[in-house]
């Protein structure tokens, strides 16, 4: 079993890839801080060049992605990521599952009450909890985020960093095959009628998956 506070799952430039954030972006986040602790989490790499971003650090970076997109200023985010961390005596906190209840109200006590003038006029702050709340996902009875879907797949065929499967490759979320794996046949001129038969998919999802991969490499 992967340890997804302990165990680095990607390196910085594969993480700050998969979330299609800027690298430098991903180096401030690691670098800044927020309640004694990183904004973003990084544990020492076995071997330099080896991973060293763990997975609970992936959601981080997902998270603080999400609310950066807002619009919202750094000084902002790092308040509210120091509230959050001290009320729920962790850490981790912008990725406890509690951050869609408690977390709200304690973003509003912080100023985010008014989260409409971040980006169009219209978006109340529980919608934009829910929102990148959406993206991850939680095994009963745990209070931290167990997978990552990425949200620049099509919804037709989710995919998913799962530290359990594919050594933080991104996998289909059914499946839990590495998107590499499947995108290497049709490259290699596998049709995608066959590809779909060997890994249980239609043939409609391996074409808007792989569609999807051309589209983000372009």
């Amino acid at each position: 079993m992967v340890d997804r506070f302990q165990e680095g799952l990607l390196t910085p430039v594969e993480t700050a890839s998969y979330l299609e954030i800027p690298q430098s972006t991903l180096t401030s986040w690691l670098k800044g801080r927020a309640a004694g602790a990183p904004l973003v989490h990084q544990v020492e790499p076995v071997r330099k060049g080896q991973p060293s971003v763990p997975f609970i650090a992936v959601a981080e970076a997902h998270v603080l992605r999400s609310l950066r997109s807002l619009g919202l200023r750094m000084s902002e985010i790092r308040e509210a990521a120091a509230a959050v961390r001290d009320a729920f005596d962790t850490p981790y906190g912008l990725v406890s599952r509690r951050i869609a209840t408690d977390g709200v109200d304690i973003f509003v006590e912080h100023g985010w009450g008014d989260l409409r003038r971040a980006r169009d006029g219209q978006v109340p702050i529980r919608e934009v909890v829910s929102d990148y709340l959406r993206y991850l996902t939680w095994e009963p009875d745990d209070d931290f985020p167990s997978s990552l879907r990425m949200r620049q797949y099509p919804d037709s065929v989710p995919v998913v960093i799962d530290p359990r499967f594919g050594h933080g490759l991104p996998v289909v979320a059914a499946n839990r095959v590495a998107v590499r794996a499947i995108t290497d046949l049709w490259e290699a001129g596998e049709s995608v009628e066959d590809i779909a038969y060997d890994y249980d998919m239609t043939p409609e999802q391996v074409d808007a998956l792989c569609r999807a991969v051309v589209h983000l490499a372009a």
